[in-house]
């Protein structure tokens, strides 16, 4: 028989460590760390952020209102407390590591680009418009001179 070349996924799996972005309710936007899996739906949350109105209370939440982020703290024990869980977030600098993932870069994007009006609108399709006609200039020339 051949070799068994077994990899890791590259999915966000549920684990306690996972850092977890909240995309509706109450704490819509902000990091929490899940700390304990209580059922197939739903887990247990807590996010020690530096700033208090970015702080997510202990609760239990629902998967479906959160998405799993990138960032892991890695060996995190199951139904740490609050406290522990502050030292080992500020140790991994996991809000720098959120500030800098794509995740987080892509997301912003989008919330600005919602937020522009029609005018801003405007002028981002003629830059988009203008950058356009220099690449596409620039392949041209690349080929004639080929």
């Amino acid at each position: 028989m051949g070799d068994a070349d077994v990899t890791a996924s590259s999915w966000r799996l549920v684990e306690v460590g996972r850092v977890a972005l909240f995309s509706a309710g109450p704490y819509a936007g902000k990091l929490a760390a899940i700390v304990q899996i209580i059922d197939h739906k739903r887990v247990l949350v807590d996010g020690p952020a530096s700033k208090d109105q970015e702080a997510v209370p202990r609760h239990a939440a629902a998967l479906s209102y959160m998405s799993l982020t990138g960032i892991v703290i890695p060996k995190l024990p199951r139904g740490a407390g609050t406290a522990a869980l502050k030292k080992v977030w500020e140790k991994h600098e996991v809000e720098s590591k959120w500030a800098e993932s794509n995740f987080n870069k892509s997301r912003q994007r989008s919330i600005r680009r919602r937020q522009l009006s029609d005018f801003e609108r405007f002028k981002v399709m003629r830059l988009r418009k203008q950058a356009r006609f220099e690449v596409r200039k620039a392949v041209a020339a690349a080929k004639a001179s080929a």
